[in-house]
């Protein structure tokens, strides 16, 4: 396939972008001016926010992965965050349909749940987590994931597209390794929302390359939203069920997990997309 990656340029958008050229498939990157291209790539200079950008860089592209977006709201203020986030989502997206494109992938975030970046650190009703549990919002970032999901659909819908919104957990390389330890460590109640989820970025480049490929037909079709999550919680020490009792004593639990289980159901993403994760928690002191 022709794909377009929007983002291409970041952590996990660089492991799509590197994924997809290995499983054959020709990429083209929609590049801040001024980024190193990656080898082997077909690069358009130019804002995701740009209609004229989105335009040229989708000629002839057969569908696109779109990660391009501020990726957290502490580093800018909160009208620039939503915006930039719901502006270029919106634009990649229906310029793309315009031009003729009907499969998409999005990087969405657990964020669009709320129980990230949120200062009221909500729980969710119930463990393991899913996608069926009503969002509980506090901040600009999760809020424009929320509404990528809504244009996404709402794109889908108007052109008879296909789509899938990925929501990734903490995402892992090894640029980041040593930070997040430090972090889960500092705060280990931090993740209890999110169920201490976390995805190494070459299972979230598999997830892609899945969401763009596999067939979304017949009853399939449409926008999908799915959760993402290696099979075992990321913090090294204690058991699931110890942290659960700690951090989230007043949550439900639909059902017992087993040693460092993630209490997050990605049954949606196995069914859809036969996503099955393969990278572990590393050990202590070592790389991804």
């Amino acid at each position: 396939m022709r794909i377009l990656v929007t983002g291409g340029d970041g952590m996990v958008g660089s492991a799509v972008v590197r994924h997809l050229l290995a499983t054959g498939h020709e990429v083209t990157t929609l590049s801040l001016p001024g980024v190193t291209p990656h080898d082997g790539v077909r690069v358009v200079y130019g804002d995701a926010r740009s209609p004229g950008a989105v335009a040229a860089a989708v000629d002839g592209a057969d569908a696109v992965a779109h990660l391009a977006a501020i990726p957290n709201p502490l580093d800018d203020p909160a009208p620039t965050v939503f915006a930039n986030n719901t502006q270029a989502t919106f634009t990649v997206l229906w310029t793309a349909a315009e031009h003729g494109v009907r499969r998409f992938a999005i990087a969405s975030s657990v964020s669009a749940a709320g129980r990230s970046f949120n200062p009221h650190r909500p729980l969710p009703a119930a463990y393991p987590v899913d996608e069926s549990m009503p969002a509980d919002l506090g901040d600009p970032y999760g809020l424009s994931k929320h509404v990528d999901e809504l244009t996404l659909a709402t794109v889908c819908r108007r052109f008879g597209a296909s789509g899938v919104a990925l929501r990734l957990p903490l995402m892992i390389a090894p640029t980041n390794l040593a930070f997040m330890r430090r972090v889960t460590a500092e705060d280990p109640g931090g993740e209890a929302g999110n169920g201490w989820a976390w995805l190494d970025v070459r299972d979230g480049a598999e997830a892609f390359r899945l969401a763009l490929t596999v067939p979304l037909d017949g009853s399939t079709g449409g926008a999908h939203t799915v959760h993402l999550a290696a099979a075992e919680i990321f913090p090294e020490g204690a058991s699931t069920e110890e942290l659960l009792a700690r951090h989230a004593p007043g949550v439900p639990r639909r059902r017992s997990f087993a040693a460092r289980e993630v209490p997050v159901d990605t049954g949606r993403a196995c069914a859809l997309l036969g996503f099955d994760p393969v990278h572990r928690v590393p050990d202590p002191g070592t790389s991804p």
